[in-house]
């Protein structure tokens, strides 16, 4: 039984990758990390000038109001008394049972944090693509988000203006022709971030077949190919401003990714579930 300021390697599994997950916080040594640089799914490394008393606190000043989970290399007085100094502060902290270890030897998911090359001064991953977005330009921002970046900026403009806003704002480009965050031979750019973040998760893996068959004009790849292309070209339409149809999009994404995750086997009609008490 976890102690009560701790969280389980499992049951902070099953929050990655949902909006109920926490703000992860990586307090491993910067040794350690250079032997292993890969992080926790959305975990934020945090440098050793970083865990003082005085930064910290202005951390926490920072941290929007989601609990935070925070992960050492073992899961003792190092992630135990970072979590404790900002429960001090006012947030709803609790150290990884087991830490970085325990959470490899789970087989949870990870991701190589060194492919995130763009970044601004608040160590935010910095993205821009095509305006207009209709399914992978959705999808991608959304995966970010869920697993790799909380709090990832993503910008949209004329098509022919990303190489140049990319150079001028430092950010990544993707979905547009020429770069590396795009498509390759009969893949789309979801497939290539899940492929090169080395997100290892079945439920991924299956979601991604559903958008590249949206994506890519083959629908016979799933059966849900098609709800997810109506939805999405729905989206395009509802929504004039891309920002706001991408957040409405992280909604559809994080319900096909339930799907994908958890109800795959589950089956509905009025029958079983129109019932009176069923």
């Amino acid at each position: 039984m976890p102690a009560p300021d701790a969280i389980t390697c499992d049951k902070l599994a099953k929050l990655i990758g949902t909006p109920k997950a926490p703000i992860i916080l990586d307090v491993r040594r910067e040794g350690l990390r250079s032997q292993d640089p890969r992080l926790i799914t959305t975990a934020r490394a945090l440098p050793e000038d970083a865990l003082t008393p005085a930064a910290l606190a202005r951390l926490a000043v920072e941290l929007p109001g989601q609990p935070v989970v925070v992960a050492c290399a073992e899961g003792h007085g190092r992630s135990q008394g970072v979590a404790a100094w900002l429960r001090h502060e006012g947030l709803r902290a609790e150290y990884l049972e087991g830490g970085h270890a325990a959470w490899l030897a789970g087989g949870h998911p990870v991701f190589d944090a060194s492919k995130l090359t763009c970044k601004d001064a608040q160590d935010r991953s910095l993205w821009v693509t095509r305006s207009r977005p209709k399914i992978d330009r959705i999808a991608c921002p959304w995966l970010i988000r869920r697993f790799v970046d909380q709090r990832a900026v993503f910008l949209y403009v004329a098509p022919s203006e990303v190489a140049s806003v990319a150079e001028a704002m430092g950010a990544a480009p993707y979905d547009i022709e020429g770069v590396f965050w795009s498509h390759r031979g009969d893949q789309c750019s979801f497939d290539t971030m899940i492929r090169e973040f080395g997100l290892n998760l079945p439920a991924l893996d299956r979601l991604a077949t559903i958008v590249r068959g949206a994506d890519t004009a083959r629908p016979d790849l799933a059966p849900e190919c098609a709800g997810l292309l109506a939805a999405s070209l729905g989206l395009s339409r509802t929504y004039s401003d891309d920002l706001e149809q991408l957040e409405a999009g992280m909604s559809l994404y994080d319900a096909f990714y339930r799907w994908s995750r958890d109800a795959t086997a589950e089956v509905h009609d009025w029958q079983s579930h129109g019932k009176a008490g069923a």
